[in-house]
């Protein structure tokens, strides 16, 4: 049996013998009365005549028609003919004040509301105690005293039950209402497993396959990165030596420059497969390996190109010097391929909650936002924003092009 099929088997419980006990004082009064009062016939002819109209008169709303005691006046009425009652039977034999008197103060406090159930509980008690009297009072002030007192300490004691009553019938109400809305989430939970049971395999399938995409997009991006840009570094240098084949000592330089790209894009493409960083960053932290990038990129590109660090440099998390690594390569490769630029400047600024890279030329420049066809632009922006980061690109036709990117400074724990 549930919690909740217990608190519906008491409560049904309880309302059978609240339903049974006007019937059961009122026969538990007349009993007494007829067994142990006045024998004569016109008394126990009184008493069972009484005994029968006042249970006709709970009979009827009470038991047959519950309903009618929702309307305030009604019940006003049922508890002021209970009243009498209780008085007129009180007078006819005391038992009925000690016993039958219970059923006013039960009946006042179920179906009167606010003041009101006071008020008919001391209506009640006054009743009661009019009947263990004999009548109302003597005019003696002490009786009269006594008679008050016994009023009101009837009536406090039935408030004061009454209430605990309430506070009971209200905690159990509550409790219902937890074990209902439990068994409510213990539904919605069970639908929601069972609801999840057919998204996990939906789930692991969505994460195949988006695990699968990130990795073709890392792959796309060293794939560009590295050997893109080492194919197109090589070429520029073949084509300089045919250009340069009058010039031995230049034209030997170009081949060795385009040997080198060659051998550093094999051995970045074989790094790119195992998903590990770039040489560069292997044995040095971001600003040498920078410095490296620049200076390897001048010597190739014959471009002066100056490197610098502003703020205290610290290690940084290597996803970020990663990224910053691979912009600074594919805005140095932009410029060798398109800029005509007589001079570069890289610049890493490390500030309090940001690190900041910025690679400038004085180019030709172009039009921001024109399409420009490549990956590369956007490839550095997907490694930027994958690190909440921004990149800004400013250029002007004839005027250079500035590339900045700015990432949070994460730092190695």
């Amino acid at each position: 049996m549930t919690p909740r099929d217990s608190l519906d088997v008491a409560e049904g419980r309880l309302a059978a013998v609240l339903a049974v006990v006007p019937y059961a004082l009122l026969a538990i009064s007349a009993s007494l009365a007829l067994l142990t009062g006045d024998t004569s016939w016109g008394h126990r002819l009184a008493v069972l005549g009484l005994t029968a109209l006042a249970a006709g008169w709970t009979l009827w709303p009470v038991t047959l028609h519950p309903a009618w005691l929702a309307n305030g006046k009604v019940a006003g009425l049922y508890i002021a003919g209970l009243v009498a009652f209780v008085v007129a039977l009180g007078l006819l034999d005391p038992w009925f004040s000690s016993f039958y008197a219970f059923t006013g103060y039960l009946h006042s406090w179920r179906y009167l509301r606010g003041r009101w159930r006071i008020a008919g509980v001391a209506a009640t008690a006054a009743a009661a105690v009019t009947g263990y009297y004999g009548g109302l009072p003597d005019p003696d002030p002490a009786v009269i005293s006594s008679y008050v007192l016994f009023i009101v300490v009837v009536v406090v004691l039935v408030v004061l039950f009454s209430l605990v009553g309430d506070i009971t019938a209200d905690r159990s109400a509550l409790r219902k209402k937890m074990v209902d809305q439990l068994a409510e989430t213990n539904a919605k939970l069970e639908e929601t497993m069972r609801e999840n049971a057919g998204l996990q395999a939906q789930l692991l399938l969505q994460a195949r396959e988006a695990g699968a995409t990130d990795e073709r997009r890392r792959m796309a991006r060293e794939i560009h990165d590295t050997l893109a840009q080492g194919l197109a570094g090589i070429i520029t240098q073949v084509q300089a030596a045919a250009r340069a084949k009058d010039d031995p000592a230049e034209w030997q330089r170009h081949l060795d420059n385009a040997a080198q790209l060659a051998r550093d894009s094999l051995a970045e493409a074989r790094r790119s497969v195992r998903a590990l960083g770039p040489a560069e960053l292997e044995s040095a932290r971001l600003p040498e390996a920078l410095a490296e990038v620049t200076r390897r990129w001048e010597d190739i590109h014959g471009v002066p190109a100056a490197f610098a660090t502003t703020g205290p440099a610290r290690p940084l998390h290597p996803e970020v010097e990663v990224t910053l690594l691979r912009v600074a390569q594919e805005a140095l490769a932009n410029v060798g391929k398109h800029a005509g630029a007589a001079r570069v400047g890289v610049t890493v600024s490390y500030m309090d909650d940001v690190v900041t890279l910025d690679v400038r030329d004085d180019g030709v420049g172009f039009v921001p936002g024109a399409p420009s066809g490549g990956f590369g632009m956007t490839s550095m922006r997907q490694r930027v924003t994958r690190l909440a980061g921004s990149l800004e690109i400013e250029s002007e036709p004839g005027r250079g092009t500035a590339v900045s990117a700015t990432v949070p400074a994460r730092e190695v724990r």
